[in-house]
């Protein structure tokens, strides 16, 4: 029977090339990083100039530029790869807060803060408690605040109240004056009238008796608070909208008052006429 001979069947490993070695076709050796296969053979012919001899199977990219070892150009954690005008660069970590940002067509990336007009101070996820206190919130960095109150809901039908507080305590001297307007609309019938007011109260009143004891009949409210912490006379408005305390009613209450003393404030806490809040998120932003 004849013998064919099929030569390799597959590529053949030999290593590093050696001028002194002998090769064959589909031998496979490196060189520089790159890699060669034999296409005809013989012995001393060296990779890369006798092309009768070998073809090149890779390349080997440059260092730090064509998809070899970035690690050399990003060396420590938190580090971010980007390429300049020339070639990969390392942008070491910023510090804490800041975001990266982009200069645009041509530009390198960098580190920067994100300045905002409004920005959210504190929030309570759950209110609860015959009292929701918030300390050191206002300050000299914002000029208002709005505070902002949804799902809210009382134990049982009552009114809202607050107070400012400052170094801890609640502002407790009757200084509060305000009063509201309270617009209600039935499935067949609407009113309007002015309802709430007082001149020289101990606390105030931001929205009028409603449901209470029912996560499903909740009241959303927010209150803007105009320059608490400069010790002058503190100003608010205020807006609600809710369930009266039979859930016939949906009612709107929009009002505004003052702490009628040259004082300031830090902070802020809730309450209710007649026993406790039973739930509600509240959210406290600065505006600037």
């Amino acid at each position: 029977m004849a013998t064919i001979n099929l030569g390799a069947i597959k590529l053949n490993w030999k290593g590093a090339y050696n001028s002194s070695t002998s090769y064959a076709v589909d031998d496979v050796v490196s060189s520089g990083g790159n890699s060669y296969v034999c296409i005809q053979a013989h012995s001393n012919q060296a990779v890369g100039n006798a092309t009768a001899y070998w073809n090149i199977m890779s390349s080997a990219g440059t260092n730090g530029t064509d998809g070899t070892d970035v690690g050399t150009t990003i060396t420590t954690q938190g580090d971010l790869l980007y390429r300049d005008g020339s070639g990969l660069q390392r942008l070491s970590a910023g510090t804490s807060g800041q975001v990266l940002q982009t200069g645009g067509t041509g530009a390198n990336p960098s580190w920067g803060t994100v300045s905002s007009d409004m920005v959210l101070l504190h929030t309570t996820s759950n209110m609860s408690g015959t009292t929701v206190a918030v300390d050191n919130v206002f300050s000299s960095t914002y000029t208002n605040y709005r505070v902002i109150i949804s799902n809210y809901y009382p134990a049982g039908n009552s009114s809202g109240l607050f107070r400012f507080r400052n170094g801890g305590s609640a502002l407790t001297s009757a200084e509060y004056t305000y009063t509201h307007t309270r617009q209600e609309r039935s499935s067949s019938t609407v009113s309007q009238d002015s309802v709430a007011n007082a001149w020289g109260n101990n606390t105030a009143e931001w929205f009028q008796t409603t449901r209470g004891g029912d996560a499903n009949y909740t009241l959303q409210g927010t209150i803007d608070i105009f320059n608490p912490s400069i010790a002058r006379p503190m100003w608010w408005r205020t807006s609600s909208v809710a369930w009266d305390t039979g859930a016939t009613w949906l009612v709107n209450v929009t009002g505004g008052g003052t702490y009628n003393a040259s004082t300031s404030s830090d902070g802020i806490e809730f309450s209710t006429n007649s026993g406790n809040i039973a739930g509600g998120t509240l959210k406290i932003y600065g505006l600037k």
